[in-house]
């Protein structure tokens, strides 16, 4: 993490930001977040996370009044060149301080919601592809909180402390059905017999903005596709398996269940490559 984030319209060194004690945030942890790519300074597909973002808010009932999709950029960017980041992430965050709440301040304040920002170096990945196992955490496709960025994130906190643990990078996680839903921080893709297959959002997946990107590049490739209820057979029959995230980008699987992976199949290879020239173009505008 960087050592300059920004709050409220002010950049502060990290070590000294204050947020509200007592708020809906702190307590019940009432606030959504974003995390996104940053590429040669730039925040990648900015838009898509902003409109994610503030969908998210009003699902959780944070009043996000003042926040715009330009404003907050703005301020993004300020701190990308403040921080002096090139390539790296960014993490931007709502923070609630009130709501229908059992612990409250007598005199909450006029400001309902604080706006943080913060910026960190790439995330790392295994350079001979990433080991994944099988989460015994269960996801709860029911809950109000499935595919929100919520501030909520400990489940997927833990279920990652879990399986780096055991030595591994990722784990898959199910949901009560006993179905696929994602990796505990990535979207899980895989191809069998050439055509790729992914969880739907009806398992509890994330709508995540790099999964809609890969949605969108197999279908420019005229690579099959399907969204779909899936079981853990159908992961372990697969010919190739790799995950998507903001920080991840496009990430082979080389090791899952036992079983060797390459992270040269031709479908993710296909599709990481234009991945990276969609990263390109990024980086040259």
């Amino acid at each position: 993490m960087h050592p300059v984030i920004y709050l409220n319209k002010s950049m502060v060194e990290a070590t000294k930001a204050r947020v509200a004690p007592v708020s809906s945030a702190m307590l019940y942890g009432r606030g959504v977040f974003t995390t996104l790519a940053i590429y040669n300074s730039q925040p990648f597909l900015w838009p898509k996370h902003w409109q994610r973002l503030a969908a998210h808010a009003n699902k959780l009932d944070i009043d996000h009044t003042g926040c715009t999709e330009k404003n907050v950029g703005e301020a993004l960017y300020k701190l990308i060149a403040v921080n002096q980041v090139r390539e790296g992430r960014a993490r931007v965050i709502l923070l609630a301080r009130s709501g229908r709440d059992i612990w409250k301040t007598k005199t909450p304040g006029a400001k309902k919601t604080d706006l943080l920002i913060m910026t960190g170096e790439p995330q790392q990945l295994a350079p001979n592809g990433m080991s994944l196992a099988v989460s015994p955490y269960r996801a709860n496709a029911f809950s109000p909180l499935a595919g929100i960025k919520s501030l909520n994130y400990l489940e997927h906190v833990l279920s990652w402390e879990e399986a780096q643990s055991r030595d591994f990078d990722e784990a898959v996680v199910l949901n009560e059905r006993g179905e696929i839903v994602s990796a505990t921080t990535a979207n899980l893709f895989w191809a069998k017999n050439g055509t790729l297959h992914t969880p739907t959002l009806s398992t509890g997946a994330l709508a995540g903005i790099t999964r809609e990107c890969v949605i969108e590049l197999a279908n420019k490739n005229f690579i099959p596709l399907l969204e779909g209820i899936y079981e853990m057979q159908d992961l372990t029959d697969a010919d190739e398996i790799f995950l998507t995230s903001s920080s991840l980008g496009v990430a082979p699987v080389t090791t899952f269940d036992f079983r060797r992976y390459s992270a040269e199949g031709s479908i993710t290879t296909t599709i990481k490559s234009a991945f990276l020239s969609v990263l390109s173009a990024a980086k040259r505008h």
